[in-house]
């Protein structure tokens, strides 16, 4: 099929619906009709951009390469729509490359222009816009590239230095409990020298290890007691202690109680062991509880360490592959460990999830820049005081998750604009505008799923709607 379309059929394309008859002309003449059965590729990544390609009827979908993965970026079965040489009126870039590659995904015909000849009408059509859409092509290339480049490190510098910070703590913990635990096994073997330089009996001894053992299990299970709770027992052991001749009652009380040791605990030593072995049996003991005590704080900081490296992998996905099934929790859990530090102390976390919500197709890693900008954006409004907020549910035939603050909110005439690229509420300096442009075409574009904003002053909420069934994500840049 290579038919020209006449005036009236250019007109009902949105492109050519204000071009005088003259441009019709030029366009009918120079323009041709091409059909191309389903699954045609119609344009190759990185092949040299020749046309400039409007959709007639059926339906494309355009893809890129990223990291070795063709990934579909956009979907559509609007009539005249256009792709190709969409950039075919900057003069002086002869080597002009299609940006994406386009496939027919049903039956479709397009009316295809030449690039070259094209640029030249155009620039003889309408020369003062060629040149400002050229400059604005230049200008937000050049300030893409740069603010994309701070915003990108800015958000990792943000994020190392919270998981910094997060990791410090257990790392210092564990440090700590080691050096800790080496003085406690010197001593646990100094006082069992001790015993056995009072000669004292191997069944004894055996007895003596007996109860150290089975004292030493119930470590873990020892239930917390309260400040008051806990004075009133060590005063019961310290009394104990005293009238039994233990030195230094005061100084071993405190390791005995959070153990659970009682008073009919200390009896059951004394008669295993008697009065004489009773001082040096009592401080083994201690050194073995306080050994245990601190290998539990070993093991809990390791385990922090663990969870905290875990989340870290989680959020970045790197091991995973972009487009899965996906359980949202596990993707806002990491990344409010991965903002721990930014969020501070002053705001309470208050995570209100519906773990029945099915898993959904997604790519994870971005959606967690989602996560990351609104999170980040609610703590920087709260300033370090507040509630944050973040709840998951069904809402029809999709997945909702929302993100709620209680700062100030935000003004009623910003609303309309809050999403468009590089508008900002921060003052100069502080803010981009690029967060929620991100945020808007990730979940909008690229999941088909839709981003709402609700605020007042003390309650605003970002809303987050995913779609449960697997649809091909669209909409990249």
């Amino acid at each position: 099929m290579n038919d020209a379309l006449s005036h009236d059929e250019l007109r009902t394309l949105f492109l050519f619906e204000r071009l005088t008859p003259e441009q019709l002309d030029w366009i009918a003449s120079h323009g041709k009709v091409e059909a191309l059965p389903e699954g045609s590729a119609i344009v190759r990544e990185g092949e040299p951009a020749t046309c400039f390609y409007v959709l007639l009827s059926g339906t494309l979908r355009m893809t890129r390469a990223v990291r070795g993965e063709e990934v579909e970026i956009n979907r559509s079965s609007r009539r005249g729509v256009y792709f190709g040489a969409i950039q075919f009126f900057v003069d002086g870039e002869d080597d002009q490359r299609y940006g994406a590659s386009a496939y027919a995904v049903t039956e479709s015909s397009f009316f295809l222009l030449p690039a070259d000849e094209f640029a030249e009408r155009f620039r003889a059509w309408y020369p003062m816009p060629t040149h400002l859409l050229e400059g604005m092509l230049s200008g937000n290339r050049n300030t893409q590239l740069v603010i994309g480049q701070r915003e990108r490190l800015l958000a990792l510098g943000a994020l190392s230095a919270g998981l910094t910070h997060e990791l410090n703590n257990p790392a210092a913990a564990a440090v700590r409990a080691t050096a800790s635990l080496r003085e406690r096994v010197a001593g646990m073997r100094h006082k069992l020298a001790l015993l056995a330089q009072h000669d004292i009996e191997p069944g004894l001894l055996e007895k003596l290890i007996d109860a150290q053992e089975r004292l030493v299990k119930r470590v873990a299970a020892a239930p917390r007691l309260g400040a008051m709770e806990s004075a009133d027992r060590e005063d019961e052991l310290i009394d104990w202690l005293d009238d039994h001749d233990v030195a230094d009652g005061w100084d071993l009380a405190p390791i005995l109680v959070p153990a659970g040791i009682a008073v009919a605990d200390l009896d059951e030593i004394n008669d295993a062991v008697g009065e004489a072995f009773l001082n040096a049996a009592l401080r083994w003991l201690g050194y073995a509880l306080e050994t245990e005590s601190l290998m539990g704080e070993i093991e809990d900081a390791t385990a922090r360490i663990s969870h905290l490296l875990s989340a870290a992998k989680q959020y970045s996905q790197m091991d995973r592959a972009p487009y899965q099934w996906i359980d949202v929790h596990e993707g806002l859990d990491s990344t409010l460990v991965m903002l721990s530090g930014k969020i501070g102390s002053g705001i309470r976390v208050v995570k209100e999830y519906d773990r029945a919500a099915p898993a959904i197709p997604a790519y994870a890693g971005e959606l967690n820049q989602v996560w990351t900008n609104l999170i980040d954006n609610a703590a920087a409004a709260m300033a370090g005081s507040g509630t944050l907020t973040v709840r998951t549910g069904s809402a029809d035939d999709r997945l909702m998750v929302e993100i709620r603050d209680t700062g100030p909110g935000v003004a009623p005439e910003n609303i309309e604009r809050i999403f468009e690229p590089f508008f900002t509420t921060k003052p100069v300096g502080d803010g981009t505008g690029l967060g929620l442009d991100i945020c808007w075409r990730i979940v909008v574009n690229r999941h088909h799923g839709d981003l709402r904003v609700e605020s007042e002053p003390g309650d605003t909420r970002f809303q987050v709607f995913l779609p449960l069934d697997e649809r091909p994500p669209s909409g990249g840049s």
